[in-house]
């Protein structure tokens, strides 16, 4: 098993988990721009931390977002990628345009989004997004695996 100590983050900044968003989820450091948050949630999400990608939410969309719906999402997807898009933000709101990719059983999908975020208590969190359509594409055990890898499926992501 690989340690975390030297895993590079999920959330594909580049660097290891440890310096990037595992301070964010054991909540020893706060993020300082809704980049920073939404690669946080990634990486929650790859690690199935839904707990932390609630109490991210807005205060007032977390009543729609239970912890067990996010946790349900996040068992059912093998997440393999984030493209940070654009973004943008001033001292309490921000944008952040963003492709995340995985696999919801044989689907390879993407979620496409501009998220916005806001700060509450100095502390920024996400409020809401507008989904762009993007089709989900089947892959078959022997297809070339949609990630890049020039793998097949079966070698790559398959589970």
């Amino acid at each position: 098993m690989t340690s975390l100590d030297t895993t590079l983050c999920f959330c594909c900044s580049g660097l290891s988990y440890v310096h990037c968003c595992e301070p964010f989820h054991l909540g020893s450091k706060q993020a300082v721009s809704p980049e920073q948050l939404m690669r946080s949630r990634y990486s929650a999400y790859v690690m199935k931390n839904a707990k932390y990608v609630y109490l991210t939410y807005a205060s007032e969309k977390q009543p729609e977002n239970p912890i067990k719906e996010i946790k349900d999402f996040a068992e059912s997807c093998r997440f393999i990628g984030l493209d940070v898009v654009s973004t943008n933000h001033d001292d309490t709101q921000g944008k952040v345009e963003f492709k995340a990719h995985y696999f919801y059983q044989n689907l390879y999908c993407e979620l496409h989004e501009d998220s916005r975020f806001i700060k509450e208590d100095g502390k920024w969190r996400y409020l809401d997004g507008v989904i762009f359509p993007v089709t989900d594409i089947k892959v078959s055990r022997n297809d070339n695996c949609p990630c890049g890898s020039g793998k097949k499926y079966k070698k790559c992501h398959s589970e």
